[in-house]
């Protein structure tokens, strides 16, 4: 197969300084992305062979292999200083009287297609990464998510239960190879956004609900959301601001099985304070403190 010209590929010549790949690229990558060309698949591989171009030749030190060895200095597991030692002792086999016919012929990239091509078959693509952000709620319960990375419109089913740094492999969606092997693979590092109203701590979830003095005084049943939708929680009569309680399984799912807890704080709102009735109702609720010091724990640690 004939080696690509990655310069070629990328419309600079092979002294073309940095700049000037980074602009070719950008024109070159908004004409050939697919999501300007969908029904076009050449457009697309197009857009492939750009994408690596770019990788390698923005790279400073793959774009001195590529220039010294072409495609085959971008292998995996290529040594450039066993290259070099092949060269050496080809030029010297040239220039030394007495040797075999065929060493006079014999060329660098015959070498080096021995010995990193013809023995291992076609070079698999590089590996590629990128970051993906997702919503809180698309980890938790591990939704199908749309994405755009590395010039591909995919869709991704993230683990349910996957945490913020969370890693994804996506077989053969990395780099096209240069001499026609299997694309590599390409590594996804989840981040998530926060949600608005529920925390995560491991596969526990924690959630702050607004409750009334009467429900709290009293007892009610009320409405919570959970990452499976709303469920119906029973407030105790005589509950405390900022008590706890738990709906057990509601959490996240654990890798080991199972899921976690969600746990419930109930916080007290005030009654509208502009009504009319509000100091008279504060006025007699303070009567039901009097004889208690609601502060005494705290006389003697100040």
């Amino acid at each position: 197969m004939e080696e690509r010209d990655l310069y070629a590929d990328l419309e600079v010549s092979r002294d073309a300084p940095e700049e000037e790949i980074r602009r070719s690229y950008r024109k070159l990558a908004r004409r050939y992305h697919p999501d300007v060309n969908p029904n076009d698949p050449k457009a697309e591989e197009r857009f492939k062979q750009i994408a690596f171009a770019n990788e390698v030749l923005s790279d400073k030190e793959k774009r001195r292999r590529y220039d010294e060895f072409g495609s085959q200095g971008l292998g995996g597991g290529f040594d450039p200083e066993q290259a070099r030692a092949y060269r050496r002792w080809s030029q010297g086999a040239r220039r030394s009287p007495g040797q075999r016919p065929f060493a006079s012929s014999l060329d660098l990239d015959d070498l080096l297609a021995d010995l990193f091509g013809r023995q291992r078959g076609p070079t698999p693509g590089r590996d590629s990464q990128a970051q993906v952000t997702v919503d809180f709620l698309e980890a938790v319960r591990g939704d199908e998510v749309p994405i755009q990375v590395e010039g591909q419109s995919l869709r991704v089913r993230i683990p349910p239960g996957s945490d913020d740094g969370a890693r994804l492999r996506l077989a053969g969606k990395g780099l096209p190879s240069p001499s026609g092997g299997p694309p590599g693979d390409l590594y996804l590092t989840l981040r998530i956004r926060p949600h608005p109203y529920f925390r995560r701590s491991g596969s526990d979830l924690q959630l702050d609900v607004p409750v009334t003095l009467p429900e709290l005084m009293q007892g009610a049943e009320i409405a919570v959301p959970t990452v499976d939708g709303s469920v119906t929680l029973k407030v105790p009569p005589r509950s405390a601001n900022g008590q706890k309680l738990r709906l057990a399984g509601k959490g996240v799912v654990r890798r080991e099985g199972g899921r976690g807890d969600l746990f419930v704080t109930l916080v007290a709102v005030l009654p509208d304070p502009d009504q009319p009735e509000f100091d008279e109702i504060a006025d007699r609720m303070r009567a039901l403190y009097r004889g208690r010091d609601v502060r005494s724990h705290l006389s003697d640690r100040t």
